[in-house]
């Protein structure tokens, strides 16, 4: 069966039940505490509390007493003053600017100046060229000056025995052909006494002077890195005139000597040292310490044939020895190539990759043992950290006990 249909007198009568009656009109109850809005709570909340402040004052309550003040703190003694610091100097005042002499007269007094000191003789002068030993001053002992107006002797402490040219040259005189030179023109003695050949073997530099003026003791061993650009040459005079390294390299560099040749138009890392003895035995094929480069090259070659380098080859009758080499970028038939080797013969790398077919239009050496070329610009010089050198003397080392085991 179905259930009874709902009329509408009975859901209208439903609904009046349920709604509330307003607050207001006649009749109606007053609204619970739910009820209230939340203005009018905290205004009943305010009435309490204000009725309850109201009695207990009415009541005599007492009221709470007021936190004690701090005691004030004791005045500090006052420090004692200063003492008054002495008037700094007054300045002189500086000439207005029509006291002040003329640039024409200025210009004049510096013009002056250059001819008196390019009158100067060679001796007096504090810089000459760099590789003429004529005009350099030479390394004197430090020292009080004797009766005569000379310096005294150098206590250097003594070496293996050797001719007195390389001494010379290891205490930074000169080149070897240079005191050989000193020495025909009568300008180096051995305790007073002029010489007159190089064929004199000395221990040490006591007693040795160089225009009556005592060398200084050797100084420690110097090594120096060196940008060479292309276009010059690794010597210290050329006969044709063309640039070398030493009309590039910086006015303030003490007197060194280049570790090996790189030709003209090979650019890159060149050693710079101021000891001969360890020059030679960077140069030496048996030192055994490796040299990279890269090359840019013109040409056709597959990779397979620069490995077969690795185990060395001959060219129109000279053996170069092993030479690391590979292909490291390739555009065309342009293609850069990276080598390692360790004998540097003379124009070891061209001659070698000319016999191969390849034109060679850039060479650059970026590593010389453990010092690499890095991002040292073109002419640039700096001085090798002592680790380093110390690693590449520890190189030479391994170098010389591998051929002696040969």
């Amino acid at each position: 069966m179905r259930p009874p249909r709902k009329t509408s007198s009975d859901t209208s009568a439903r609904e009046g039940s349920r709604r509330p009656s307003r607050p207001g009109r006649a009749g109606a109850s007053a609204p619970a505490a739910g009820g209230m809005n939340r203005a009018a709570r905290r205004a009943a909340a305010a009435a309490e509390a204000e009725a309850e402040a109201g009695g207990a004052a009415k009541s005599g309550e007492r009221a709470r007493p007021a936190r004690a003040e701090r005691p004030a703190r004791p005045e500090r003694a006052a420090r004692p003053a200063r003492a008054e610091r002495p008037a700094r100097a007054e300045r002189p005042a500086r000439p207005a600017r029509g006291e002040r002499p003329a640039a024409e007269d200025r210009a004049g007094s510096r013009a002056e100046n250059r001819a008196v000191r390019a009158e100067r003789p060679a001796s007096e002068a504090r810089r000459g060229p760099r590789n003429d030993p004529a005009t350099r001053p030479v390394r004197v002992a430090r020292g009080a000056r004797g009766a005569g107006g000379t310096r005294p002797e150098a206590r250097a402490a003594a070496v293996e025995p050797q001719r007195i040219a390389r001494l010379l040259a290891r205490a930074g005189v000169g080149s070897r052909r240079d005191i050989e030179r000193m020495i025909a023109e009568g300008r180096v003695a051995l305790k007073g006494e002029v010489l007159t050949t190089p064929a004199v073997i000395v221990s040490s530099l006591e007693g040795i002077t160089v225009n009556g003026m005592a060398v200084a003791a050797i100084e420690p061993v110097r090594l120096f890195r060196f940008h060479k650009p292309a276009g010059v040459l690794t010597t210290a005079r050329d006969p044709g005139g063309r640039p070398t390294i030493f009309d590039v390299l910086p006015p303030e560099l003490p007197r060194t000597v280049p570790v090996g040749r790189l030709d003209m138009n090979t650019e890159g890392l060149l050693l710079m040292t101021t000891d001969g003895a360890l020059k030679r035995a960077l140069e030496l094929p048996s030192s055994g310490v490796p040299r990279s480069y890269r090359v840019r090259a013109y040409g056709e070659i597959g990779q397979r044939v620069l490995e077969n380098l690795i185990d060395g080859i001959t060219v129109d009758g000279v053996h170069y020895g092993p030479i690391d080499a590979g292909i490291e970028r390739r555009t065309g038939r342009n293609l850069w190539i990276s080598m390692t080797l360790t004998e540097g013969k003379n124009r070891e790398i061209r001659r070698v990759l000319e016999h191969l077919g390849l034109q060679v239009s850039r060479l650059i050496r970026v590593s010389y043992g453990p010092i690499a070329l890095g991002d040292l610009p073109p002419r640039g010089v700096d001085e090798v950290p002592p680790q380093l050198v110390a690693e590449l003397m520890n190189m030479l080392k391994r170098g010389e006990r591998t051929e002696r085991a040969r």
